[in-house]
């Protein structure tokens, strides 16, 4: 099993920033497309950001310019830097890996490909 330990989520001012880090607990994690979710109140659960093994990434339109996706494979661990954080910011983010190999990229946008998730931490954006 691949355990996935959530950091870095807080409460922080509109405009502000936050970095959550996604430590996993075997080196393989290299090789999997990880994505950050997140949950807002009363909303569904939905992909922030993803980053496959070679570095491709993607965002959400409503966090492109804003957001950065980025991994360290010598620590397992894969960052979401949150920077301009707004309002509508405010939700739980989970991380999660996806073991799969060769899945078309559209595929990794969707929760059900993803094999383990972390607890998730609480990010709230204030005024």
């Amino acid at each position: 099993q691949v355990q996935l330990v959530e950091s870095g989520g807080g409460l922080v001012q509109a405009g502000g920033s936050l970095r959550l880090s996604c430590a996993a607990s075997e080196r393989t994690f290299s090789s999997y497309t990880v994505g950050w979710f997140r949950q807002a109140p009363g909303k569904e659960r939905e992909i922030v950001a993803a980053i496959s093994r070679s570095g491709s990434t993607y965002f959400v339109d409503s966090v492109k310019g804003r957001f950065t996706i980025s991994r360290d494979n010598a620590k397992n661990t894969v960052y979401l830097q949150m920077n301009s954080l707004k309002l509508e910011d405010t939700a739980v983010y989970y991380c999660a890996a996806d073991t799969h190999y060769g899945s078309p990229w559209y595929i990794e946008l969707l929760m059900a490909e993803y094999d383990y998730w972390g607890q998730g931490t609480q990010v709230t954006v204030s005024s």
